[in-house]
């Protein structure tokens, strides 16, 4: 969970609203800092073979499923998300990757 403007968001939400969309393989939601609202949402996705989306399609895909305030302000398309030996997404690997930037 991470603090967006004082209201609590919650990952797994935004990403089961994304896995609804034909061309997510996979996908994980962090929380970033922002200096008007704490933290907010960035949606790491990683399509299926030969499936094309653009980033536009998945916030509308997302405005769609979601309330306004659990939107994530950006999506990052990836040619892959990091993984432990069990297969498990390490969203701490990932938000460190976007916190160096």
């Amino acid at each position: 969970m991470f603090i967006s403007g004082g209201e609590n968001v919650y990952p797994a939400e935004i990403e089961n609203a994304l896995y609804k969309h034909d061309a997510v393989h996979m996908c994980a939601v962090i929380g970033i800092p922002h200096e008007r609202w704490g933290e907010v949402g960035k949606a790491c996705v990683v399509l299926k073979p030969g499936e094309e989306a653009f980033k536009e399609d998945l916030m509308d895909h997302m405005r769609e499923h979601l309330a306004r305030y659990k939107v994530p302000k950006s999506v990052e398309v990836m040619d892959a998300l990091p993984l432990s030996g069990m297969g498990k997404i390490l969203k701490r690997e990932l938000r460190e990757q976007f916190l160096e930037k």
